[in-house]
């Protein structure tokens, strides 16, 4: 039996980076043997074992053949004359396929460090065509490394076009695409993510409400490869790192441009609750909120009513930031509106209610003691 630390512990490693998660393949053994020393099995596709102290995965090395469609579409071999090299040929890039032995040294059959040190995200095998997730996967580490300016590999992009054309990227389902999305979200740069999805072909079929932009935006910029939305993406992330705040910003352009349908691309991918909710907030904010031509104070008591303001301030407070972010139509007074519902959450129904006003006289106490409150600060009293 060998042990090997493998994958994205030994890739950050030789990056410099944290190590957060330790994944370890052994070589050599049976499922009988790990659970005879102790191991915990939980994987059921494939023998995955939790170590007796530690609580680290240790999976016995495999191999996989292509037997249907999709990314579930695989049978797994593990068995003890399966080789450390066999096992790390079937994953998806080649940064992620080396390996390091318990005394320290690299095992490296693919050149992953070579790959490394040039910045280049380059596929192991042809067997990468086999999981279309593995796109997902390609453009999320794109956004997480594009600080150390991280390209994909031309040869990996045609792959990825290749698998595109063929419906690959047809058979993923919306809770696989949305976990790569979300972790995306949280990168150093997450518009990136979707530059690459753009680039093989992917993201007309995910996001063509993102897509679309890149048509729409010619129009006005004359500038093929711009997009709101990314560039939205790009400027939330400098101003949160808050994955639904970067998402509510992202499809603000899809909601001013009429490019899609927040509701539907949200109920697509099954998208939590929180972020759904967030985004039509934003939307909704930039759209009724013109700076251009103030709303009254009437008028904005009622705005902050329609979003929830009241019971929700921190969501409020959320898609403010979302619209600051906006490329073409950024809020630029979100610290005073920020004031205003301060201001008016300071006023609540207690003193009325210690008054002895009842029922609808509370609500329309509590309303106008709060339009009087807004016109104080807006005329500057």
């Amino acid at each position: 039996m060998e042990i090997y630390l493998v994958g994205g512990a030994v890739r950050d490693k030789l990056l410099g980076l944290p190590v957060k998660d330790k994944d370890w393949v052994v070589v050599g053994a049976t499922a009988e043997q790990m659970l005879a020393q102790g191991y915990q099995q939980v994987g059921k596709d494939f023998p995955v074992f939790l170590h007796p102290q530690t609580k680290e995965e240790y999976a016995l090395a495999r191999t996989e053949r292509k037997t249907s469609r999709g990314y579930t579409g695989f049978e797994t071999v593990a068995t003890p004359d399966i080789t450390l090299e066999q096992d790390l040929q079937r994953r998806d890039l080649t940064i992620n396929a080396m390996a390091e032995s318990t005394d320290g040294q690299l095992i490296d059959p693919f050149h992953g460090q070579q790959d490394l040190e040039a910045g280049l995200l380059r596929h192991v095998s042809e067997a990468f065509a086999e999981d279309p997730l593995r796109i997902l996967r390609v453009a999320r580490f794109a956004a997480r490394y594009a600080p150390w300016g991280f390209k994909v590999a031309h040869s990996t992009n045609r792959l990825m076009r290749q698998m595109v054309a063929e419906g690959e990227v047809d058979a993923l389902v919306p809770e696989r695409v949305w976990a790569e999305t979300c972790k995306a979200l949280s990168e150093k740069k997450p518009a990136r993510y979707f530059q690459v999805l753009h680039g093989c072909g992917a993201l007309a079929v995910i996001f063509p409400e993102i897509e679309r932009l890149y048509k729409h935006d010619t129009r006005t910029t004359h500038d093929k490869d711009h997009n709101s939305a990314l560039c939205n993406l790009d400027k939330a992330a400098e101003l949160s790192t808050q994955a639904e705040i970067r998402f509510a910003a992202l499809l603000l352009p899809v909601h001013y441009h009429a490019t899609g349908d927040i509701d539907a691309l949200c109920e697509r991918l099954k998208t939590p609750k929180r972020f759904h909710e967030l985004a039509k907030t934003a939307g909704t904010l930039l759209a009724r909120y013109n700076e251009q031509a103030p709303l009254s104070a009437i008028q904005l008591l009622n705005l902050f009513m329609q979003l929830d303001a009241f019971r929700r301030p921190q969501r409020f407070r959320d898609a403010l930031t979302a619209c600051q972010a906006d490329s073409e139509h950024p809020l630029g007074t979100a610290d005073r509106l920020a004031e205003a519902l301060t201001a008016c959450l300071e006023i609540d129904a207690k003193r009325f209610i210690a008054q002895g006003l009842q029922g609808r006289q509370i609500s329309t106490a509590l309303f106008d003691a709060r339009v009087e409150r807004l016109e104080q600060m807006f005329n500057g009293a």
